[in-house]
């Protein structure tokens, strides 16, 4: 079958638009390069991986229910490991990190006090410099009380959502910044659950 072209000076007869593809074996050189080339994109792919995991996000999975119900076990979240390389932590911040008591265990609490405040609890009730801080992510009463303490320099006050199953900041102490290994980011598991933390 003839395909032609009509062009300018008359009609071109007997030109494939497609040309016909062999379905040879490819040839030793040309598998070698295959091969080549899908062990550079696999590389490739590998630094990039390794390079996100060090530098930018970081996956982890929660155990545990210091957090509930905002945070619930084998639910599974990104930290960025940037967020404090651009600003400090912020009241409020969920942060994983380094436990003091346990450098092996990984810990992920909320940011509640700050450098240079007084923290005090009085009857599960949290108060920032005399002010009793708003928790509106608190759904578990609190009980218990902390006696005032100044938060030192680089170091933050850090507790659990469900302050009376909660492992955090009134029992070992300040948490050193340094220590912070990322922001909670995003939850993306499960997937009706998948959200921004704030």
């Amino acid at each position: 079958m003839s395909i032609i072209e009509r062009c300018n000076d008359g009609a071109i007869e007997n030109q494939t638009l497609c040309p016909k593809i062999s379905a040879r074996t490819p040839s030793r050189k040309g598998l070698a390069q295959m091969l080549r080339e899908s062990a550079q994109t696999i590389a490739l792919a590998i630094l990039v991986f390794l390079f996100t995991i060090s530098f930018i996000a970081q996956g982890y999975r929660v155990y545990g229910s210091c957090m509930e119900p905002n945070l619930r076990t084998g639910e599974r979240l990104l930290g960025s490991k940037l967020a404090y390389k651009l600003r400090s932590p912020a009241r409020g911040d969920i942060v994983v990190f380094k436990c003091p008591q346990d450098r092996s265990q990984i810990y992920i609490k909320r940011v509640i006090g700050l450098p240079g405040e007084l923290v005090e609890i009085r009857d599960g009730v949290v108060s920032i410099n005399g002010k009793r801080l708003s928790e509106p992510y608190l759904t578990h009463i609190p009980h218990g009380s902390y006696r005032a303490g100044v938060v030192k320099n680089d170091y933050l006050f850090v507790m659990g959502d469900y302050r009376d199953c909660s492992n955090d900041s009134r029992f070992w102490g300040q948490l050193p910044v340094s220590d912070i290994q990322a922001k909670a980011w995003v939850r993306y598991w499960p997937l009706q659950r998948a959200s921004a933390l704030r």
